[in-house]
This record gives C-alpha cells, structure tokens and sequence, in this order.
C-alpha cells in the first residue's frame, strides 16, 4: 500500500487507500449478506470452483437417487398388486378343496354332486377373471407375460434389479379347470384326483406368493439403503454449498462496524490536505 505525503495535495494518496479499503469492505459485506438472504455459501462458481463442482455432482447423484427411490416404490406397488391377486386366488383354491373334500365322500346324491360342480366352476372361471384383471400399466402379472423386467434401483447404469413373475396362474395351468376338477366330483374316486389337482395348485400359487414376497423383501432394503444415501449425500452437499449463518451474521457485523470506520476515515483523508493552507497564512 502507498504511503501519501499530505503536503502534496494534487494526488491524496490517504483518500484512495482509504476508498480502496472502504470498497473491499463493501465487497466482503455484500457477500455475507448475500449469503445471509440466500442461505448458500457458494453463490457463484466463483466464490469455490471445486466446491461449486463437487457440489453439483453431489446433487445430481442425489437426483438420481431420489428417482430411483420412486422406482423402487412403484416396483413394490406393482408386486402388491400381484400378490393381492394371488392371495384371492389362493383363497379360491382352498374353498374349492372344501367343496371336492365333500364330494369324495360316497354319501352324496346325484344332485349335491351337480349342485358342487357349477359352484366349481363358478369359482375356476373367477381364476381366470383374476388373471386377466390383475395388470398393472397393462402388463399382465400373473399369467405368466412378465418376465425379465427390469427396474433401476439406483443412478448407476448397473443398479438394475430383474423381476420374474414367470408362472402362469390360470385354472389351465393350475390344473383347476373343469376337465382336471369339476368334471371329477360325480364320484368318490375321481374327487380325490381332483383334490390332488387342487392340493398341487395350492403349493404352486403359494410358491408364487413366496417369489413375490421375496422380491418385496429386497425392494424393502433397497428402499432404506437409497434412502440413508440420499440423507448422507445431502449432509455432504450441504457442508460445501449452505452457509454457516451464525458466522456470516457475525461477519456482517463486522463488516458493518468496518464499513463506518473505513467511512470515517475517508472523510479524514479528503479534509487532512486543508492543513496545508496553514503555510500559506503564515507567509502572509
């Protein structure tokens, strides 16, 4: 900094150091008060290039995250859609082997054993009703049609996750339709192949359920972990990009104080170079 000589009045060296410090504190004031109203620590890149980089490869991380996070929730109301209906489905098969249980029994009439097998196949047409109504987006789920979709469970190209929902759930393919089921019960003999048919129908719907659950179950992991990373990544972004507003209010202040005194001073340096007029009445 240049040291002035107040006797040379044509340039007040004083004065300008005393402008040029009073427009640096104004400089610094601006910015704690920037960043006071605007709760960042960065408001430019210029304030912290690398900071400001990072900063926004954090967050678009934690985009990516957060989409993810609502992939994973729509995945998990897909699977729940398909469970609800295989949960209906198995509900049908179990009052259907009531029905056949009873009719394996030799002390039904011709009549009763008529009156099972329409209830029968009341009950496998509405199997098939689930089947064809149980979608999601107009993706079939249980007939077998959605197989290797594949969801992203995270913003890296690799963080997919594939469901199968490869079984086929009709009376078909249950072997519950009236051939294998209702056509059986008008004997004791032939309601006990039916009952078998049921009883592996059983099995294999609760083994589709047990898939399903599973796959909820690791949606469910997946859920938690993007969540605890979308929280971690956050509390890094926000150490490089919020501002500590305790300490920028304790440095507006100062600056505030700074600013009067820088101004006082200036009005100090302008008004010293009048002294030198005291020479010019002595001579005279």
């Amino acid at each position: 900094m240049a040291i002035g000589d107040f006797t040379r009045i044509r340039t007040n060296i004083a004065a300008l150091n005393a402008l040029n410090a009073l427009k640096n504190i104004n400089r610094k004031l601006e910015k704690a008060q920037l960043r006071l109203a605007t709760g960042k620590r960065i408001t430019s890149v210029a304030d912290d290039p690398a900071g400001y980089v990072i900063s926004r490869r954090i967050n678009a991380r934690v985009r990516g995250l957060s989409v993810a996070l609502d992939n994973v929730g729509t995945a998990k109301n897909m699977l729940s859609i398909a469970e609800g209906g295989l949960q209906n489905i198995s509900d049908i098969l179990i009052t259907m082997k009531e029905k056949v249980t009873q009719a394996a029994s030799d002390t039904l009439s011709s009549a009763e054993r008529n009156a099972i097998k329409t209830e029968l196949d009341q009950l496998t047409s509405e199997i098939d009703d689930i089947v064809e109504e149980t979608t999601f987006n107009n993706f079939k789920l249980l007939d077998g049609s959605f197989i290797n979709k594949s969801i992203q469970t995270g913003e890296k190209p690799t963080n997919k996750m594939i469901i199968n929902l490869s079984r086929n759930n009709s009376s078909e393919a249950l072997n519950v339709s009236s051939q294998y089921v209702s056509n059986n019960v008008f004997t004791a003999s032939g309601s006990s192949t039916a009952l078998s048919n049921i009883d592996s129908a059983i099995e294999t719907v609760s083994d589709s359920l047990q898939n399903i659950g599973s796959y909820i179950s690791r949606l469910n992991i997946k859920e938690n972990t993007l969540n605890i990373a979308i929280i971690n990544n956050k509390a890094a972004s926000s150490r490089i990009l919020d501002a500590d507003l305790a300490k920028e209010q304790l440095n507006a202040v100062k600056y505030l104080i700074l600013q009067r005194t820088a101004t006082a001073q200036l009005v100090q340096a302008n008004i010293l170079p009048i002294s030198v007029l005291v020479l010019f009445n002595c001579n005279s």
